[in-house]
């Protein structure tokens, strides 16, 4: 492996899991840090469920596509502030304030959601959990990398992964228990008030990051936590380590409190380490991950599914593959390192692709007739149906796409047999669902749904245990001390932007192309990804946090990545390298 990787095995695994009673404190460090990614994996799950409701109580909404969207991304739009600003915060405060201050912000964004009485006040709650979700997502895996010993660190951020996916998978649970309940979505969104409280009075009860402490002078009480966190034999080594990469950090002109973009750019180890880092934070959400987990009720819908209740149960079963995924990643990671396990990630996520783009052409393709006799069997025809000079010709996705105001009415005997093209409101719902007909709004009856559900949970099964956790990882340890704040900001930063846009657009996209070409353009997006990481990707798997700045300092691009460096007599032969 590059670097000169030492070889961790699923030992590590076994050491992560020992901790719970050789050394309890390390998980408990882990645990609590860790709930900022509870809450992360919270949000991006909720709001998929709580906007079918949402869209029922304010019919503004489920009218305009664009405010649908604006709902998902304006907290989007506040985590790319959170994170940007969050990386200055973690340097200047530390990374345990910085976390508090995101729990606080969350705390007030779910209390201020759950009041809502338009969509106006719900977007600005929307706003204050981004800011917390955007400060946590880099400072809890952050806290984590800092708090872990070397050989089980990637497994300790993996559990931040694995707390995300569990968020997600939490939220779905919520969707489906207070979906008869009064103030639905309220109560979704509500709830999450709990977990931030929750993290706030444990990180008080928490030590600031030790490397951090080291890094502003406060060596001894640095020591006293590494003496909780190593063991005996290794906790000398460690202090040792820090102190040699804080002091050459003080030779150094670029180490001032105010780092210019300019000097970080041109700094060989840092640009290294954010070509990886914001690289796979950007391809993490161009493959598509957030636009599944933000609409998956919704693609479940477009798939043919078309109760509410219907798309929440089955999203359900995926955020569960998510957080099994996320279990896979804590397992694997320490063993298999990194790269092999981004590259078997994203070529899983190519094949899911090409399934869920298959799947969904031929859904929109085959999709039912418009019976004129079945329409008229109700009152309410759609305006544009009626006023259409091809109408025999007609079929339930033309229907649909012709104007929000029209709705399907499937066949009462055959949901694949002609229905009815109607106006959509909930007098003419009613009507339909009394006559044990399904009523379409989303997408269309299909035979081939199952399908698009494989499709789904295979991409999720593919993407959890890599793309899913392995970026939040690297970010974690790839940069040098002195600049892993503002670096893991500028990260994170990415990530959201990233996040933003494909979520801004994935709706639009949808009915602009159409959901199957949509994740065509994914599967183009997720190809760049693997030569991204061949290329760009190092390999820290097993290596010190101090080492990271020398690891980077003379890499190489190893095309035969599944070597080991350490075998270095063997490759000096065999193995072409090319600085970049």
């Amino acid at each position: 492996m590059e670097g000169g990787v030492p070889e961790a095995d699923v030992s590590a695994f076994r050491e992560c899991l020992s901790l719970s009673w050789k050394n309890p404190y390390v998980l408990r460090l882990a645990f609590s840090a860790g709930i900022g990614g509870f809450l992360f994996g919270y949000d991006t799950g909720v709001i998929s469920g709580a906007l079918l409701y949402i869209r029922d109580d304010f019919k503004a909404v489920d009218r305009q596509t664009w405010l649908q969207e604006a709902i998902v991304s304006t907290a989007l739009a506040g985590a790319i502030i959170g994170a940007s600003v969050g990386g200055w915060i973690n340097d200047r405060f530390g990374r345990k304030k910085a976390i508090i201050l995101a729990d606080t912000l969350f705390f007030i964004g779910s209390v201020v959601m759950a009041a809502a009485i338009n969509p106006v006040i719900l977007i600005v709650g929307r706003v204050f959990v981004g800011l917390g979700v955007g400060m946590a997502s880099m400072a809890s895996p952050l806290y984590i990398s800092e708090a872990s010993p070397t050989r089980v660190r990637g497994a300790l951020v993996s559990l931040n992964g694995f707390l995300i996916t569990g968020g997600q998978f939490l939220s779905y649970v919520i969707n489906l228990a207070f979906t008869n309940a009064p103030g639905t979505w309220r109560w979704m969104l509500g709830v999450a008030a709990l977990p931030a409280l929750t993290q706030i009075v444990l990180m008080l009860m928490l030590p600031e990051s030790p490397r951090w402490l080291f890094r502003k002078g406060k060596e001894e009480e640095a020591k006293q936590i590494l003496r909780k966190i190593y063991p005996p034999q290794d906790v000398e080594d460690e202090i040792i380590a820090l102190k040699e990469s804080v002091e050459m950090e003080t030779k150094d002109d670029s180490s001032s409190n105010k780092v210019s973009i300019i000097k970080l750019l041109k700094t060989k180890t840092v640009r290294r380490g954010l070509y990886a880092g914001m690289g796979l934070q950007i391809f993490q959400q161009f493959v598509g991950i957030n636009t599944v987990m933000y609409y998956s009720p919704t693609i479940v819908q477009l798939a043919g599914f078309a109760s509410n209740r219907t798309a929440l149960l089955l999203s359900l079963v995926t955020a569960g593959i998510n957080a099994f995924g996320s279990i896979l990643s804590i397992y694997f990671i320490d063993k298999t390192g990194r790269k092999k396990l981004l590259l078997f990630s994203l070529s899983g996520v190519v094949v899911s692709l090409v399934v869920l783009t298959v799947v969904f052409h031929q859904t929109t393709t085959h999709s039912p007739m418009v019976s004129e006799i079945e329409t008229s069997h109700f009152n309410n025809t759609c305006p544009d149906y009626r006023t259409a000079l091809d109408a025999a010709k007609w079929d339930c996705m033309k229907c649909l796409k012709a104007s929000p105001e029209c709705g399907f009415c499937a066949s009462a005997g055959d949901k694949l047999l002609p229905g009815a093209c109607l106006i959509s409101n909930d007098t003419t719902e009613d009507q339909c669902q009394k006559e044990q007909r399904q009523w379409y709004t989303r997408g269309c009856p299909s035979q081939n749904g199952w399908l698009a559900l494989i499709g789904l949970s295979l991409y999720i099964l593919f993407f959890s245990p890599g793309m899913g956790t392995v970026p939040w990882v690297v970010n974690s340890e790839i940069y040098p001390l002195r600049y892993r704040g503002i670096c893991g900001g500028m990260a994170s930063t990415s990530n959201w932007v990233s996040n933003l846009i494909v979520a801004q657009s994935f709706l639009s996209l949808t009915d602009a192309i159409g959901t199957s070409y949509t994740f065509m353009i994914f599967i183009f997006i997720t190809v760049a990804a693997i030569v991204f990481v061949v290329v760009f990707v190092p390999e820290t798997k097993g290596l010190p946090i101090e080492e990271v700045e020398n690891m980077l300092e003379r890499r190489t691009l190893n095309f035969k990545f599944w070597q080991r460096n350490s075998d270095s007599h063997d490759q000096v032969l065999t193995q072409k390298n090319v600085s970049f």
